[in-house]
């Protein structure tokens, strides 16, 4: 059975520290199950605690009184396509995506460009795979088909916006390049070793040569060079005829700059099958496809243009034969005394449908299309046609894109509380949610009591007030409507677009300046805002609600948190820009906590979506706790300590200084306060 992912921030259910924390706990009746077949459903209980309002007493937080309508936080769309679907990998080429593998290099491409900019090609390593079934949908275009969901996102090749499948009409256009699905076969791994030969190596042999001990010129078979990809593929495909080598250091001379390996063959036996080899030249489309693929990683380059050197220009002509067979045009560019070239004419797509039909070895030569303009052609939507449930792949990689079909497509620190209800602090707390439906009821209760001194109240101290079924039950709003009446001051922090909706109840609190509001905003990469909070509003949504309540009256501030080491805190200065726009008054940021059992879901979930970072984070978070990956102690675990935690205060200190975010909210009164007045007792006048 394939493993089910939700679309959750964690993937596994540790188990509890603790003993269960024995209450009674009534399932609510209307549980919100996931439609999705494969989906795990979100389950909702009532809260039975009889007390709405939590206290804190630590010296290094600005609240004493906390309101929690929620505990858990709910805060993962899924795209996905059939498993046979060729996706094109950063050695370009296409193989189906049902063979994928977490670490695995793909072609890709900004999600979104960078301001005033153009989409550039990059490098997308796959975090994640996971399969499920699904209703499908078929994808029909001029030169490609793709069966796929009708929630998977393409883009348009007109305004370069990104569209759901049952967004798309026949005669809308997408952006497409060339599927070319070559293998490698015994003339493809002949032509390979022939090109190498004759760009860069060496052979000297002739049939009935013998020992060099009786005369004999000294025989042997070599190449040599700084690139190890071109010389492992030879060890490979001799390997097939029976030819043994290895790869062995090659000494360049005392003037050498660079360590140079090489594969080198002296048995006059093996010699013999080389010669064989290279003498035979099939008329065939492999063996060119190879010959051209050897020739480039022995003397091509690929920079302004994808350009082939030779001195001997009856080797070039042979590689301009080879290469228009294949659909490929050259220009020839002589220049005597020295190497000529040959200049492949056309446009970038040209050189990558070069690369995926020769598929050269060297990966640094290929990786030189990264940071260039996405060059792609307009793809014609055909149709878009139901299909039945089937098997689909749904994986996420680093820039959220691939090509999919030839086609540019897309792909929390209150966890540990909910070990004291019983609960585990992964799955659990994303899918088992604490609802207190009565606390309205009861915080009019607590804020009506004489004893209760009016103060400042956190909304929400431990998880979000604004969890996706608060839009269906209305308990913050609720709560904010209590606040709003009795005129006691509020703070609240969210990271949901939602809190627009009460900008009014907000602003109406504000006239007393008795309302802050405070967006959390982790990141601007829409691809590392899923994965580290999947269920959570998009960065641009939370910065536009941001604008709504800050329009509306209410002193807003962003919170960047947790700012992760190595992960995100390159980011500031851009989030607090954003913010600024978005009309924050104020700004602060909090290190990465990471208390048990946090540091073991944090680890595992840097091992499956970023592998190739993990060990560079882990690090640097080490830095900023004195080694340790946690450190608990009051006005040092919001901040940490040491030269990397300073730089991390400093980049954020100069950036809001410039912005002017450098200053608090404006203080919150109770002036305004006022009790309601109790059953028996006359209304004030006034």
């Amino acid at each position: 059975m394939r493993p089910d992912l939700p679309g959750r921030g964690a993937t596994t259910n540790p188990p509890n520290r603790y003993e269960p924390f024995h209450v009674e706990l009534d399932p609510d009746p209307d549980v919100d199950v996931d439609r999705e077949a494969g989906e795990t459903p979100t389950l909702y209980y009532r809260d039975a605690s009889r007390t709405v309002l939590a206290e804190n007493n630590s010296p290094d937080v600005g609240f004493r009184f906390s309101l929690n309508p929620y505990r858990g936080c709910e805060h993962g769309c899924v795209y996905c396509v059939h498993p046979d679907t060729p996706i094109l990998h950063a050695d370009m080429g296409w193989r189906p995506i049902g063979e994928v593998r977490v670490g695995d290099v793909l072609f890709g491409f900004d999600e979104f460009p960078a301001p005033g900019r153009t989409r550039k090609f990059r490098p997308a390593v796959v975090e994640a795979v996971w399969w499920s079934r699904r209703p499908s949908v078929r994808l029909v275009t001029e030169r490609t088909e793709v069966v796929t969901t009708a929630e998977h996102r393409w883009l348009q090749a007109r305004d370069f916006r990104w569209s759901r499948t049952h967004q798309l009409v026949p005669g809308r256009r997408l952006r497409y390049v060339p599927i070319v699905r070559e293998n490698f076969d015994d003339d493809y791994r002949v032509g390979y070793l022939a090109g190498m030969t004759v760009g860069d190596g060496t052979f000297r042999y002739q049939p009935g040569w013998r020992s060099a001990r009786l005369g004999f010129p000294a025989s042997y078979w070599r190449v040599a060079l700084a690139d190890r990809e071109p010389l492992l593929r030879l060890v490979e495909f001799l390997a097939r005829f029976q030819v043994e080598v290895f790869l062995r250091r090659f000494d360049g001379g005392p003037g050498a700059r660079r360590v140079i390996e090489k594969v080198e063959v002296r048995s006059l036996t093996r010699l013999e099958i080389i010669h064989a080899l290279l003498s035979a030249k099939p008329d065939s489309r492999n063996y060119r496809r190879g010959f051209l693929a050897g020739f480039f990683d022995a003397e091509g380059h690929n920079g302004d243009a994808l350009r082939l050197a030779q001195v001997d220009v009856s080797v070039l002509e042979r590689v301009d034969r080879y290469a228009a067979s294949l659909g490929f045009r050259f220009e020839l560019e002589l220049r005597p005394g020295r190497a000529s070239t040959l200049r492949l004419a056309g446009r970038l797509v040209d050189r990558m449908r070069f690369f995926s039909t020769c598929r050269p070895a060297i990966a640094r030569k290929i990786g030189a299309l990264y940071g260039r303009e996405m060059n792609a052609d307009p793809e014609a939507v055909v149709a878009v046609e139901p299909g039945p449930v089937a098997d689909v792949v749904d994986i996420q990689t680093s820039t959220g894109t691939f090509f999919a079909a030839g086609l540019a497509t897309h792909n929390c620190y209150a966890r540990p509380s909910h070990e004291y209800l019983g609960f585990s602090a992964g799955l659990d707390f994303e899918r088992r949610i604490m609802v207190k439906d009565d606390a309205p009821e009861l915080l009019r209760k607590q804020l009506s009591a004489p004893r209760w001194q009016p103060q400042v109240v956190a909304l929400s101290g431990n998880t979000d007030c604004y969890q996706p079924v608060e839009r269906r039950l209305r308990i913050t709003r609720r709560c904010l409507e209590v606040f709003a009446e009795l005129r006691n001051p509020v703070s609240a922090i969210t990271k949901s677009a939602l809190v627009a909706r009460d900008a009014d109840l907000f602003a109406e609190l504000a006239r007393h300046r008795a309302a802050h509001v405070l967006f959390s905003v982790t990141t601007l990469d829409p691809e590392l805002a899923r994965r580290m909070e999947p269920r959570a509003a998009r960065p641009e949504r939370r910065l536009e609600a941001m604008a709504v309540v800050a329009g509306a009256g209410v002193p807003v501030g962003v919170m960047i948190g947790p700012v992760i080491p190595g992960l995100n805190d390159a980011e500031i200065p851009r989030i607090l820009e954003a913010a600024a726009r978005a009309g924050a008054q104020s700004a602060s940021w909090v290190l990465v906590r990471l208390a048990k059992p946090l540091d073991d879901l944090f680890d595992a979930w840097l091992a499956e979506h970023y592998p190739e970072r993990r060990e560079r984070v882990l690090a640097r978070i080490r830095d900023t706790r004195g080694g340790r990956i946690s450190d608990a102690r009051f006005f040092h675990r919001q901040r940490g300590r040491g030269e990397y935690a300073e730089q991390i205060a400093s980049l954020f200190a100069v950036t809001a200084r410039k912005l002017g975010l450098d200053r608090r909210l404006p203080p919150l009164e109770t002036a305004a306060f006022r009790r309601p007045a109790r059953a028996g007792e006359q209304l004030p006048l006034l």
